[in-house]
């Protein structure tokens, strides 16, 4: 209703699940490698020996379900799964729930229904043959919270299901707060002592909240300045108490009233008003604000009262204890969310003359990447004509794009991609780059080491701190490539061609067998070899080769091709 008013081209705050719009927080980032290591890593269900419970919990609306989401699509190949969203069932109920999940029948019992150990024995014999194929099995539980005390420690004595290696099922319980207080009940506690991970979720911060609603601008299409002022982002914070889907609420009505009244700014007031018909009208109300007040006096009082006895207490302190010394972290060296890449090696540059023999890139002055952002092209078309010359395309065509197709190359966009997948893939490409509330803008990587970025702007190479690009680059990535002849983007089993016959000849050549003389075939054999290729470069391990599968061969088979600089000298 009022896109258009906003120069918009769909609602950007539905509060639909549309992946398009996901946003990962650094605490979404460090929820989802939670998950992510219980099932995979060391005691978890995907080859580690202990088993336990995974536990994720969060408030109404802070994005457990996205969490999930992300969670499903990158659980390893070759894993079971079975997801219950509506917990709210007794034992008998939710053993029947999780054989249906995993396609499981027990035996007939000739007119009677079938027992809990009917049940359980059938999910035995399951879980012991996926064992054998060398397959895991993975339970996954919504709303957790809502599961009864005698069905908790039924859960529990699923994981007793094992064989002398390792357990034979991993649990995930995605839960709201409660379900942590839950699991502090005495006759619980044999079940929290197997919880191997937890983690809870929390809102989103002050800053991350902007983020939030600039990244759903602008994937809503969203190309000049932002309707919401400076204040009013602030005042949708408190608000919404940093709660995404609260934000959506809050932040669409906004804008309905902005539009309703003919304006095309966001400040306090609108945002107030639509408060008051999203969340009741209590929560700005006078008395509300002389509440809030008062909690916040009270809380001064007692933080003045402890400064002031720790302050007596001190001396005392001093004489009775001996002098600490203490130690900073330096900030440089804190983690930004990154992970190493798995079988990382360094990768030639661009316009080497042999892709064998990578040049040195020479170590420049560092600058801030705030200060290239004014030079920085808002039109992406620009980025790709600063590309072309790598690729040694006409750097003229208005869409450069059509221009490279015939020249058999073509342009891959990709989103949600990391520094370390990037090192990897070794290619130069394209940044998206966006400040606060600002409009995107586009910077061509050229270079990146363990700690700094290079940049190329009109020819001129500008070297940033790693660190320094991570607060800005949420992930997208475009560059050009080379599609196999014969190449389709839906490549389905029984798929053969040029494309497949590259494939399976360069996947020989990794694993230095011969390759085949005969025609290839895109069959279950195959697309095991393409997942031990994408799990060995990072890569979601989906079997399917795509363009990133394809770019990652070209790279570790020593292609011809424009080369990242990923050494310094």
């Amino acid at each position: 209703m009022y896109s258009q008013h906003f120069g918009l081209t769909q609602d950007p705050f539905s509060i639909a699940p549309d992946p398009r719009y996901l946003f990962m927080s650094e605490r979404h980032r460090e929820a989802l490698a939670h998950l992510l290591y219980g099932v995979a890593g060391p005691g978890g269900g995907g080859g580690g020996t202990g088993g336990g419970f995974v536990l994720l919990t969060g408030d109404i609306g802070t994005g457990k379900t996205t969490i999930c989401r992300c969670f499903l699509e990158q659980i390893p190949s070759g894993c079971h799964v079975a997801y219950i969203f509506n917990p709210k069932l007794t034992v008998t109920e939710l053993l029947q729930s999780i054989c249906e999940e995993f396609h499981i029948a027990p035996a007939p019992t000739g007119a009677q229904p079938p027992t809990v150990k009917d049940y359980i024995d059938a999910l035995n014999v399951f879980l012991l043959h996926s064992h054998a194929a060398g397959h895991s099995s993975v339970l996954i539980i919504d709303e957790a919270q809502n599961l009864e005390p005698e069905v908790l420690e039924q859960l529990r004595l699923l994981t007793n299901l094992e064989t002398s290696e390792r357990k034979l099922l991993q649990i995930v319980l995605i839960g709201q707060p409660e379900l942590r207080s839950m699991l502090q009940r005495p006759e619980l506690e044999q079940l929290a002592q197997r919880v191997i991970a937890r983690f809870h979720l929390d809102a989103l911060t002050d800053a991350e909240s902007t983020q939030y609603i600039a990244h759903r601008l602008a994937v809503a299409g969203l190309t000049s300045a932002s309707p919401f002022d400076s204040r009013s982002l602030q005042r949708i914070h408190r608000l919404a108490r940093g709660v995404p889907r609260r934000i959506n609420l809050l932040c669409g009505r906004s804008l309905l009233g902005a539009w309703a009244n003919g304006l095309h700014r966001v400040d306090r007031a609108v945002v107030d008003k639509a408060a008051a018909e999203v969340f009741g009208p209590d929560l700005t109300t006078p008395s509300a604000v002389r509440r809030s007040v008062a909690y916040a006096l009270a809380g001064l009082l007692m933080l003045t009262g402890a400064a002031v006895a720790g302050f007596l207490l001190w001396p005392a302190q001093q004489k009775a204890q001996p002098a600490v010394q203490a130690t900073q972290t330096n900030p440089a060296s804190a983690s930004v969310g990154v992970a190493p890449a798995a079988g990382s090696a360094s990768v030639p540059l661009a316009g080497a003359s042999s892709p064998s023999q990578p040049v040195p890139l020479v170590q420049r002055p560092l600058e801030e990447v705030e200060v290239l952002l004014p030079q920085l092209p808002q039109d992406v078309n620009a980025a790709w004509r600063e590309l072309a010359s790598d690729w040694k395309l006409p750097g003229n065509d208005a869409d450069p794009c059509r221009g490279a197709a015939a020249h058999q190359l073509q342009c891959y966009r990709g989103a949600n991609l990391s520094l370390p997948q990037l090192r990897q893939l070794g290619r130069p490409g394209i940044l998206t780059l966006q400040a606060d509330m600002s409009p995107p803008l586009y910077a061509l990587l050229v270079g990146l080491t363990e700690q700094t970025a290079t940049l190329r702007l009109a020819g001129k190479l500008h070297s940033i701190r790693v660190v320094s690009l991570a607060r800005l680059w949420r992930g997208d990535f475009a560059t050009y490539w080379r599609a196999p002849a014969g190449y389709s983007p839906d490549l389905r089993d029984g798929s053969s061609g040029p494309a497949i016959d590259q494939l399976a000849s360069r996947l020989a050549l990794l694993d230095g067998a011969a390759a085949s003389a005969t025609p290839q075939v895109l069959d279950p054999a195959l697309r095991a070899r393409v997942r031990v290729f994408q799990r060995a470069q990072g890569l979601k391990p989906d079997g399917q080769p795509g363009p990133l599968t394809f770019m990652q061969i070209d790279s570790a088979t020593g292609a011809n091709e424009p080369r990242l600089q990923t050494q310094t000298r």
